[in-house]
């Protein structure tokens, strides 16, 4: 137990920092979200998955059972959305997208070590792809995949693979700045998330508590079903499965604001989601480790 409080207290302290100088200060976090979004993370990714070692095929079974994990989850939580009235896109989303990178990578880290943030970098970015498609398409009803091609992380993605691939070397002093810039990356997602907390209105507390419920249970739900079928090497399958029952995505609510989509009941929804991870995880992580 005592192990399990090791791995999430970094990633718990840093978030409640953030909420705590946040609820004091009141600091404007949108141009540090975008150098995250635009330069840091990016920074990680091509780090990682350029970095020796990294070999691609090892990574296939995982984004495939990845990929099944989000979209399956979206069809366990469907029925409920119909049983209790709510509105498909508006609930389905935070119960598919979840918190890969603010969340899912740190603990990663914490978890099961370096050896393990390539896998979950794979997990990152196969829930972070599905969000910028079939997420964005089921807010406002198209799909653009131009857009995926401007994205800076899946360039960073495109670049990273390319030098894994054919096995090209990046000189030295590049390859340690651009791991200093990805090293900041993680610190911030944990920091901006607890200041994006205070936020959050909590009105629509029964559809948070839902949920904050049913997020974490359909996707374990889906990924012990995937296992079952799927042979993952190594640590891969329990990376996975906390994969499976991380938090909804800060993204979802800023997606439902930006396209006016429920974003209050949304908003609960994220923030008791990430709440009720503080019981969530430890557990998860009790009887995996």
């Amino acid at each position: 137990m005592f192990k399990v409080f090791e791995i999430v207290f970094p990633i718990f302290a840093i978030v409640l920092l953030g909420y705590l100088y946040a609820r004091r200060h009141g600091p404007d976090m949108a141009s540090a979200n975008r150098l995250n979004l635009d330069i840091f993370t990016p920074a990680l990714i091509f780090s990682v998955l350029s970095g020796e070692g990294f070999e691609l095929g090892r990574y296939a079974e995982l984004a495939g059972a990845a990929l099944l994990v989000v979209l399956g989850s979206g069809v366990v939580a469907w029925p409920f959305a119909r049983l209790f009235g709510y509105q498909a896109k508006m609930f389905l989303p935070p119960m598919m997208f979840n918190n890969s990178g603010n969340m899912g990578l740190p603990l990663a880290l914490f978890a099961f070590g370096e050896q393990a943030l390539p896998a979950a970098m794979i997990l990152f970015l196969v829930e972070n792809t599905l969000h910028f498609t079939v997420g964005n398409a089921m807010l406002t009803g198209h799909l653009n995949p131009l857009k995926l091609l401007r994205m800076p992380m899946l360039l960073a993605t495109i670049a990273g693979i390319v030098v894994a691939v054919w096995q090209l070397r990046i000189p030295g002093p590049l390859h340690e700045a651009i791991d200093l810039l990805g090293q900041i990356a993680i610190p911030l997602m944990l920091f901006a998330l607890g200041v994006r907390m205070t936020g959050v209105d909590l009105s629509d507390w029964r559809i948070g508590m839902a949920g904050a419920l049913l997020c974490p249970l359909s996707g374990l739900l889906v990924a012990w079903l995937v296992t079952r079928f799927v042979a993952l090497p190594g640590i891969q399958a329990e990376q996975l499965l906390v994969f499976a029952v991380l938090p909804p995505a800060v993204l979802n609510f800023m997606l439902a604001e930006r396209y006016q989509i429920e974003p209050r009941k949304v908003a609960s929804i994220v923030l008791l989601g990430n709440a009720a991870s503080l019981l969530v995880l430890p557990a998860a992580l009790f009887f995996l480790l």
